[in-house]
């Protein structure tokens, strides 16, 4: 019982720096500014560990948070007031600036989104490659890992970090200003498909032999909810849409677990879908429609919503979504989204059909290399009744996929082809 307990402040520490960090990130580089955001970042580390330690020999505070935010502070106004008369401050913060930024120090929670959203449009700046720009809000607004990055990515930790130290490079030397940019529509796009690979981390998390995160696709949605309520943004039929898709998906979470086990979409329990979620989504796919512009994340959103309103999974409207998938090609044509039509199109036309479609498919990209292309080809190999090609993708499928939940699903699969005697 003692180790439960001593876990405990480490515990509940990793969910603060999952639904903290970002945010003490941003109200920190506030004061700091954008040149001195590695500082910021160090500041909430430094804050992180004292708060396993502290919390270890004291007991978890009634306020963790305020405790968070206090300690952040002062750790704060400690190097503001040691660098007060440094070269390297000099140069950006005359002595009376420091000053007035030590008496004007405040955090609160009307603070915080106005200096989230901020940071994600400074991470965004036009100075900066996409790559590094994706980077830099994962890892600074949204407490990623290397690790976890790198897998957002399908790369290597190494290529991560070649990109985050050029990011921060680029920060350092643009000395970007911490406002929201007056061209705050030309970086949405980016932002937005930031906080897309957040959610899709928490649906299905890459490294941690977990089914879903909640707290991430909660953090997700929360961001797009600062940009839907930012007046600054006029054009919001992509955030519409993205609110949407995460909403229509968040929907299916319960059903998608049961006992700990990850539950695939034919053999859920409809009944367990969130009708609240999914109104909600419906709601915003709605808001889509009148916008009348077409995106990748307003046609993603159709499908979940098909998938949604569906009595059953046969009885899903297959058609439609095939339909949905070939013009979604049109605006992106990537591996990963041929695959997914592969789902559709053998219920459209035929098992078959759908097995020579993923083929070709490997003969022109890589695709091969992810476990989802061997998971895919072994169902409908079960389908249609090839056990020796199902046993050979699922081997596959096995030998590339790293998280324990995903293996698990397909050693299942794989010992009922392969009945233990």
């Amino acid at each position: 019982m003692k180790n439960q307990e001593d876990n405990t402040p480490n515990i509940l520490t990793e969910h603060f720096f999952r639904n903290e960090y970002g945010k003490l990130v941003s109200v920190i580089t506030r004061y700091l500014g954008t040149h001195n955001v590695e500082t910021a970042e160090d500041i909430v580390q430094e804050t992180l560990l004292k708060a396993v330690d502290h919390w270890q020999q004291n007991g978890i505070p009634q306020n963790p948070q305020g405790w968070l935010y206090t300690t952040a502070k002062n750790h704060t106004l400690n190097i503001l007031k040691r660098n007060k008369h440094q070269t390297t401050y000099k140069s950006s913060l005359h002595s009376e600036q420091v000053d007035n930024k030590l008496k004007e120090f405040t955090i609160s929670n009307e603070l915080i989104d106005d200096e989230q959203l901020k940071m994600m449009f400074v991470c965004c700046h036009p100075s900066i490659s996409e790559n590094s720009q994706i980077t830099l809000i994962l890892k600074i607004l949204c407490g990623f890992s290397i690790t976890e990055i790198a897998n957002a990515f399908f790369t290597t930790t190494e290529t991560i970090n070649k990109r985050l130290v050029r990011g921060r490079k680029q920060l350092k030397e643009a000395k970007i200003s911490f406002t929201i940019p007056k061209e705050i529509n030309e970086s949405l796009d980016i932002v937005l498909k930031t906080i897309y690979l957040l959610f899709n981390e928490g649906y299905s998390p890459s490294q941690q032999n977990k089914i879903i995160r909640n707290d991430l696709c909660l953090e997700a949605i929360r961001l797009v909810e600062l940009l839907a309520n930012n007046s600054a943004i006029k054009q919001k039929s992509k955030i519409h849409a993205l609110l949407a898709l995460m909403y229509l998906n968040a929907a299916r979470f319960e059903a998608r677990v049961q006992n700990g086990i990850l539950i695939e979409m034919h053999k859920q329990n409809r009944e367990l879908w969130n009708l609240s979620l999914m109104n909600r989504g419906i709601q915003y796919l709605n808001l889509t429609v009148e916008d009348n512009e077409v995106s990748e994340y307003q046609i993603l959103a159709t499908i979940s919503g098909h998938h949604c309103v569906s009595p059953s999974f046969e009885n899903t409207n297959w058609n439609a979504i095939l339909t949905l998938y070939d013009n979604l090609l049109t605006l992106k044509d990537t591996p990963l989204i041929r695959l997914n039509r592969c789902i559709p199109l053998a219920k459209v036309k035929g098992n078959k059909k759908a097995i020579t479609e993923l083929v070709n498919l490997n003969n022109n990209s890589d695709i091969e290399n992810h476990y989802l292309y061997h998971a895919t080809l072994s169902e409908l190999y079960i389908q249609e009744k090839n056990i020796k090609n199902a046993q050979k993708h699922l081997l596959d499928a096995i030998s590339k996929c790293k998280n324990p939940r995903d293996i698990h699903l397909l050693e299942k699969k794989l010992k009922k082809l392969v009945p233990i005697s």
